[in-house]
């Protein structure tokens, strides 16, 4: 018994400090150069491997393939996003249409993403009336992270005066029904 609690632990640490994405990826690419250097110094960049965090803005079917509009989240050494208090702008990722499509249903807005690209340009587009200049990679690999979601009752537990929910002081015993509700989590 001892032997396979040991076993247990050590597989399910092991499996917890892997990378999202491939190990050469991860050796080869860079992670933490701002965007902000990419639009101003495209020429130095290009061709370069970058891995990105990314909450999806948009994403819609072109004919060079799908295209995500994605505003930029740090990530660490593992591919896992850091904080996402620390915005740094908007990127846009290619994945070439040779690949397979990415369905704007399952890449919608507010979901994240890791990805490996590789710096192509720089693009000029429009955040409602504002121009903005994207940096515009090609994905070479891509990681969509699960939804969180919370559960909140449809009113306050506290609904009854009385310590326990199933019980009211006035009525006596009866069954309380909460409705609850799925929401997608906020970071």
């Amino acid at each position: 018994m001892k032997r396979f609690f040991l076993i247990t632990i050590t597989v399910m640490i092991l499996f917890s400090c892997a990378p999202v994405l491939r190990e050469e990826i991860m050796k080869i690419a860079s992670r933490d150069v701002p965007i902000s250097d990419m639009r101003k110094n495209p020429i130095f960049y290009s061709g370069k491997l970058f891995i990105l965090g990314g909450l999806i803005v948009n994403t819609k079917l072109t004919e060079r393939g799908s295209l995500i509009e994605a505003v930029y989240v740090p990530v660490d050494s593992r591919g896992y996003l850091k904080d996402v208090e620390s915005l740094n702008g908007r990127f846009l990722a290619i994945f070439p249409k040779e690949k397979g499509i990415l369905d704007p249903l399952i890449y919608r807005k507010g979901r994240e993403i890791t990805l490996a690209g590789a710096f192509i340009e720089t693009r000029t587009g429009k955040i409602d009336e504002m121009e903005y200049t994207y940096p515009v990679f090609e994905i070479k690999e891509l990681y969509l992270w699960e939804e969180r979601y919370y559960i909140t009752p449809a009113y306050p537990l506290w609904y009854h005066y009385y310590p326990y929910w199933w019980y009211d002081s006035w009525w006596g015993f009866y069954p309380s029904f909460h409705y609850w509700h799925r929401y997608p989590a906020r970071r």
